[in-house]
């Protein structure tokens, strides 16, 4: 019997726009000047919002949440590149992303603060609810993009999800039925390099995310995702196969958290401060300001408005969203089943009854 080799595979990397602000020309995407400027707004204001919601939950003025810090450049670059009839499924950390959808900073601080409202989104209707269970957003992508294929829409579906996502069953049955039927989904691996608290080494024995496209025949690309240019480019060039009834293509940006996973977590107790270090040398914002700036489309007084302007929205959006009132508390038990439950019904009451005396005690 032979033995011959009957495949060959290879995984690329792509960077445009390295950490030292140094530009491949051929690389570069040229993306619009009112596309990039934008672009960049919705880094710097999921950044701002970051270090404003830090405050909030540490005065418990909201509950725990995600940073996105460090990581603004994979769904920021990859939202921008989007068309106006594509699917966003994100997961829990693509504020930027949200942001150049629409979607309100004062709902976002509404879903953080326990309350389910803060997932209607009035005029975003093709951005799906924030998903926190770790890869279960990904077959609904698969779903709402195999639909799409099926009315004939000439639009795709982009979807995020963290390392560790890619551990999980949901993430495999995904990609299978996404690469078997060829329906328009590209699927956008955030590798932060850390599963909470589990190092992307411990957590699985691949050499990179992308070659994990390899098993199922789809396209699959490393890009720095520190790098917008790149991840702009790569989600470009993925949404036009997606387009053209090519099919699905995976994306690992190659990115790092430089803050906590959430609130509720320390992560010095899992990561040196050395490593951090290293990784806010590489961060995406001033290395994204810097080729503005060489394009001649930004300037220091341009940055000091913006600035002005972000935190003056994110003020009038903790405003806003301390000013809603009036929800249901119980709303939550009208989900859990399609239809009334008996046992539901039974921890509602008990729920429902608890209340006034747990808001006695919280005030006094």
């Amino acid at each position: 019997m032979p033995l011959k080799e009957i495949e060959r595979f290879s995984v690329s990397y792509l960077q445009v726009l390295d950490e030292h602000g140094k530009l491949d020309a051929k690389l570069d995407p040229k993306i619009p000047k009112d596309t990039l400027v934008r672009l960049y707004h919705a880094m710097v204001m999921s950044r701002e919002t970051d270090q404003r919601m830090l405050k909030l939950q540490r005065q418990g003025r909201i509950g725990t949440f995600p940073p996105s810090t460090g990581q603004e450049a994979p769904t920021s670059a990859a939202a921008a590149a989007m068309g106006p009839k594509d699917w966003f499924v994100g997961c829990f950390r693509d504020l930027g992303a949200r942001w150049l959808f629409g979607e309100s900073i004062a709902r976002f601080l509404l879903y953080h603060a326990g309350w389910e409202e803060g997932n209607i989104t009035p005029g975003v209707d093709r951005c799906l609810p924030m998903s926190v269970p770790i890869a279960s957003q990904i077959p609904h992508a698969v779903g709402v993009a195999y639909a799409m294929q099926y009315r004939g829409d000439r639009a795709a579906v982009v979807t995020h999800f963290g390392d560790g996502a890619t551990s999980e069953g949901d993430f495999h049955e995904a990609m299978n039925f996404a690469a078997v039927w060829k329906s328009p989904v590209v699927f956008i691996c955030q590798n932060n390099q850390w599963a909470i608290s589990i190092p992307r080494s411990a957590q699985t024995a691949s050499a990179t995310i992308a070659q994990k496209a390899i098993a199922y025949q789809m396209p699959g690309i490393q890009v720095d995702g520190n790098d917008a240019l790149a991840m702009f480019r790569a989600v470009r060039e993925a949404l036009e196969r997606a387009y053209a009834g090519e099919g699905p293509t995976l994306i690992e940006a190659v990115t790092y958290r430089l803050m906590m996973h959430t609130t509720a977590d320390d992560p010095k107790k899992y990561r040196s401060e050395e490593e951090v270090a290293r990784w806010w040398k590489r961060d995406p914002i001033p290395r994204l300001r810097k080729y503005m700036e060489s394009r001649q489309v930004w300037t220091e007084k341009q940055e000091d408005a913006l600035l002005a302007s972000v935190r003056a929205e994110i003020e009038a959006a903790v405003k806003e969203f301390e000013a809603m009132s009036g929800f249901k508390p119980d709303l939550p038990f009208d989900h859990v089943f399609g239809a009334p439950h008996a046992e539901i019904e039974k921890q509602r009451a008990e729920f429902l009854a608890v209340l006034p005396m747990q808001e006695e005690q919280a005030h006094g």
